[in-house]
């Protein structure tokens, strides 16, 4: 069977069982716990916690269920490569029962899907049971022993050697420390050859490791519930939740021939069909690079032999196959849920995943330049009618992995060549061990990977330093905490006297509140209660005025302290005591501004899904009283249509006047509305904010928002721009923040206007508009801010076609007097005892002295055929310029560069270039004749 015909045929038995066919949920998990979804049973959890009702009928289902297990405490990455059988990404085909059936037809049915339809060989099976040692939970699994022992009698095979007993370890699961749990049976398949396979051998290496037999499927009856005590307690209603490996069921039955042949196996996940396009697009692709490799790489291309390919290539080469093809899946199928690489969280697993199948691409397969991209369409051909998610956004997916090879491309490349030299001086002096000042080196200044550099170590036969290494973070990080100018504030709160603050401002600008801590420098207090909002989740904090009997202080800032605390930081130390009543008022002009751009930023964020795509996703944000900044997954820049698009949709629910309702919701509940947004890198308490603008944004959100969108008032985009590889940014504001970022842009293209009269000597504009004023109308603000860019943009075009003009008139006459200057110092070339021309000129009292007339005269010897070495120098009053000429016939014997750089710090300052043209400058003027008249000795 081809890996289709296995996946179809696992869905269509157990849609004959009645159960529903669901689809794959996304990659991206519902728990905010998990970096990426691990496994089959994940979208069902809140139906075996009771948090949600079962939606099948009856309560049973089945599905192929995309997992990654990279990152966290499922994480295979580091033995993707080195055997058959380890993936980052996989299918698990699973049947659950909510309720329903239980142990007797998960384990009847099982049987009848692998021996009946599929033919595995029955004697080849054996299962494993729950039996606990002494102090392990729960007793023996007596009613699935029983169920096996009548499947083996019934095939004519004997319980005692085809059924084994299991520890908690292997065959008990559970959710967690507490909650639902169960024994499980696994289902074993041994593949030792005819020859040597007997029922006691296969029993043996049942749970032994060993590639020679299988686990494929594993049976879990959710039976109790785990109790903070320790006890397991009966549920009132069992499950079934049951996971088979599909690469390895894929492998099996095509390694065997469809269990025809178990004598000279080759068992691999990678020699299936469910790999074959993208190994091919491999071979393809590295053979296109010229490697060094290409004769034992052609014996593969094609798609006859490259299954063979385990066996036919060089381990090296075998490993970075596997590594390519599983991790390409893997950066695939999670950017087509909306997952992307970058420096955190699961954008970093996949970040590291990439550059992992870069550096095997690269030093392996000798393949140059970005690759993985031009495989993705093989990928896609193969799995989209099965995900058409891949389809949907492969244009999305080639962008994202494009952009990140090209950029690690450049640090892999410098990283390799400091790696290759810091080895070669290592071998020379005989040392065995990088220094963690050369590892950190490499990863602080040039970007390169420690992981990769320990892999390149391993494969030198070089230890890491990891002591020095980490001790030169520690450095940097302690120098980085040093230089951050924003002051940070903690409390030393030790278990019950830990400081809660009770936030009132969602209701009311001012209230009363205890002051429960002084701190006098910084100068802040915290209180018992208070209407200021803490910095928190993008949005600053507030500022306001904090009254004490008749003092009055100024609260510049807001911040969370640790655990439940609200730190108000003042202007000046409070001079009251512990236990002092104060009056807090926010400043409620300032507070309404953040909150117009709180709510813009809702009202952007669905239109950005509306118009991109629902595959946009937040990956940052500041609201603040002058601006909203929102960050967001996308792979490339917006066009001017698309960003008319958003601004007109915001535009229209601002006019709209939509409700911004905000309630108090379970998170249990909100977890099973696929309709509001919750952001995955967040944890949330068991009570969340749920923020409905309308019916039509719903945001899981703590801040601060307008009581409907039309107090928003005006809404202009101003700038959008990438951050990072697929990652833009959009910058907006909204009411009073169009106006005073209209005048401030009106002040600063109104500076570049006086900058630019000066230039061109010319009378500034009459028709420049007159600047928006403190309080003005947010449209008619922005509208002459349109005027002073149209009228900036025709000074500009006016300035430089009078430039233009200037400078042809200029360079006529350079043109000129280069022609001049070439007649007259080429015939007085020197020649140098080799035979070489050279002429050596200072420019300096030239009509049009300059450095652009030292490039003119350069032109003019090249145009006329000069063969020789030609010096220039030119000089004024600040500074010193060189430009150095070699001809064509005579590079292989002088270097432009080289000259330069041996001139220049005669005139104190730097240079450079190619081998025929190179130049330099440098402010110590008076150096430049001593520099020219050196010339003759450098040239010797």
């Amino acid at each position: 069977m081809q890996s289709s015909d296995v996946r179809k045929s696992f869905l269509d038995f157990f849609a004959e069982k009645q159960h529903t066919i669901v689809p794959s949920s996304s990659l991206l998990p519902d728990s905010p716990n998990l970096l990426f979804t691990n496994a089959g049973m994940n979208q069902f959890v809140p139906i075996f916690l009771s948090q949600a009702p079962c939606p099948y009928r009856p309560p049973r289902a089945a599905d192929t269920q995309k997992c990654i297990r990279a990152g966290g405490k499922h994480n295979d990455l580091d033995d993707v490569g080195h055997d058959t059988y380890h993936h980052t990404f996989f299918e698990m085909l699973g049947n659950w029962s909510f309720g329903d059936y239980f142990k007797q037809e998960a384990i009847t049915w099982a049987w009848e899907l692998l021996v009946d339809r599929w033919n595995f060989p029955p004697h080849r099976l054996f299962a494993t049971v729950y039996r606990p040692a002494q102090t392990e939970p729960a007793s023996f699994d007596e009613e699935a022993y029983a169920i096996w022992q009548d499947v083996f009698r019934s095939a004519g095979l004997d319980p005692q050697v085809h059924i084994l007993f299991g520890s908690k370890k292997d065959n008990f699961w559970m959710m967690g420390d507490t909650g639902p749990c169960g024994p499980c049976s696994e289902i074993h398949v041994n593949l030792l050859p005819d020859r040597e396979y007997r029922p006691d051998t296969g029993r043996s290496l049942v749970n032994s490791g060993s590639p020679q037999c299988i686990e494929i499927w594993n049976l879990v009856f959710i039976q109790f519930n785990a109790t903070a005590d320790g006890s397991f307690v009966p549920l009132p209603s069992r499950h079934v939740d049951t996971g088979m490996g599909f690469e390895r069921v894929c492998s099996i039955i095509q390694g065997t021939k469809g269990f025809t042949q178990f004598d000279n196996l080759h068992i691999s996940n990678y020699a299936t069909d469910v790999f074959r396009e993208i190994l091919l697009a491999i071979a393809e692709r590295a053979i296109s690079s010229h490697s060094q490799n290409q004769s034992v790489l052609q014996s593969i291309a094609s798609t006859e032999c490259i299954l063979d390919f385990e066996r036919i290539l060089p381990q090296p080469l075998t490993v970075a196959f596997r590594v390519i093809a599983d991790h390409l899946r893997t950066l695939a199928f999670a950017i087509a849920d909306g997952i992307w690489p970058s420096n955190e969280g699961r954008g970093y697993v996949l970040r590291r995943i990439l550059r992992r199948a870069v550096k095997f691409g690269r030093v392996e397969l000798g393949i140059q330049g970005p690759f993985l991209f031009e495989i993705v369409p093989a990928l896609v051909k193969k799995f989209a009618p099965t995900f058409p998610e891949l389809a949907d956004q492969e244009s999305t997916i080639v962008s994202v992995i494009k952009a990140e090879e090209e950029s690690f491309g450049k640090t892999v490349e410098r990283g390799l060549s400091l790696f290759r030299e810091e080895r070669q001086r290592l071998q020379s002096a005989q040392i065995q061990q990088l220094s963690g000042e050369f590892i950190f080196r490499l990863y602080d200044t040039y970007g390169f990977p420690y992981d990769l550099t320990e892999l390149l170590a391993r494969e030198a036969h070089l230890t890491m330093d990891r002591e020095g290494f980490d001790r030169a973070m520690e450095e940097q990080r302690q120098r980085s905490l040093a230089a951050h100018k924003r002051v940070v504030i903690e409390v030393n709160q030790d278990g019950d006297s830990a400081i809660v603050t009770r936030f009132i401002g969602y209701e009311a600008g001012e209230g009363k509140g205890t002051v429960l801590e002084v701190n006098p420098q910084p100068p802040f207090v915290i209180l018992s209660e208070t209407p200021c909002y803490a910095e928190m989740g993008g949005q600053v904090g507030d500022q306001g005025t904090l009254y004490f009997e008749t003092e009055t202080y100024s609260i510049l800032d807001t911040q969370k302290g640790k655990g439940g605390a609200v730190i108000h930081l003042l202007d000046r130390a409070f001079t009251g005591p512990k236990g002092a009543e104060v009056f807090v008022r926010i400043d409620l002009k300032r507070r309404h501004r953040i909150a117009a751009h709180h709510t813009a930023t809702h009202l952007l964020h669905w239109a950005l899904r509306m118009v991109l795509g629902n595959r946009v996703a937040q990956r940052g944000s500041y609201v603040g009283p002058d601006r909203l900044r929102f960050d967001f997954s996308h792979g490339k820049g917006m066009t001017p249509e698309e960003l008319s698009a958003v601004e007109r949709l915001v535009t229209e629910k601002i006019a709209a006047d939509d409700p911004v309702q905000t309630r108090i919701q379970s998170y249990r509940e909100v977890k099973m509305d696929p309709t509001i947004m919750q952001f995955f890198g967040e944890k949330y308490g068991d009570i969340v904010r749920v923020v409905d603008i309308g019916g039509y944004s719903k945001e899981l959100c703590g801040g601060t928002h307008l009581a409907s969108t039309g107090e928003a008032g005006f809404f202009k985009i101003v700038s959008e721009s990438a951050i990072a590889a697929g990652i833009r940014r959009i910058e907006a504001v909204c009411g009073a923040g169009v106006t005073d970022y209209a005048a401030e842009e009106w002040e600063r293209l109104r500076e570049e206007l006086s900058v630019l009269a000066r230039k061109y000597q010319v009378p500034l504009p009459i028709d420049w508009p007159e600047k928006p004023g403190e309080g003005s109308d947010p449209s008619e603000a922005w509208e002459r801010l349109e005027k002073a860019r149209g009228c900036l943009l025709t000074f500009r075009e006016k300035g430089r076609e009078l430039v233009r003009r200037e400078s042809k008139a200029l360079e006529e006459a350079l043109r000129k007097e280069a022609v001049e200057i070439y007649a007259d110092y080429h015939q007085r070339a020197r020649v140098l005892p080799s035979g070489v021309p050279v002429v050596v000129a200072n420019l300096s009292g030239s009509q049009h002295a300059s450095p652009g007339l030292l490039q003119a005269v350069a032109d003019a010897f090249k145009q006329r055929g000069w063969k020789g070495i030609l010096v220039l120098g030119y000089r004024d009053t600040q500074k010193a310029s060189i430009l150095v000429s070699v001809s064509k016939d005579y590079t292989g014997q002088y270097s432009a560069g080289t000259i330069v750089q041996k001139l220049v710090p005669l005139i104190g300052g730097r240079g450079g270039g190619r081998s025929d043209l190179a130049q330099g400058g440098g402010g110590r003027v008076e150096g430049l004749e001593d520099a020219l008249s050196c010339v003759w000795e450098f040239l010797k």
